[in-house]
């Protein structure tokens, strides 16, 4: 299962840190933590996503059940 962290925002709207989902690719994913937590569907159009550490913008991409999956909502600060 791939393992998904929610950080700022995101964990807000999920009241979790962390989930373990089993999905192919990371629209799957999306669309599997938005049916488990309805009130993420409001983050994650502003969030980005971290792969395995590395930037990930293809939703189409293809997991492994080793994958951690980071959801990050914009952060504020300086």
């Amino acid at each position: 299962m791939v393992t998904v962290r929610f950080f700022a925002a995101a964990k807000a709207a999920t009241k979790t840190n962390e989930v373990k989902i089993s999905a192919n690719t990371v629209e799957q994913v999306l669309a599997l933590t938005i049916e488990k937590f309805p009130d993420l569907a409001a983050v994650l159009p502003k969030c980005s996503y971290l792969l395995n550490g590395i930037a990930c913008s293809d939703l189409s991409t293809k997991l492994s059940p080793e994958d951690l999956l980071d959801i990050l909502p914009p952060f504020a600060g300086g």
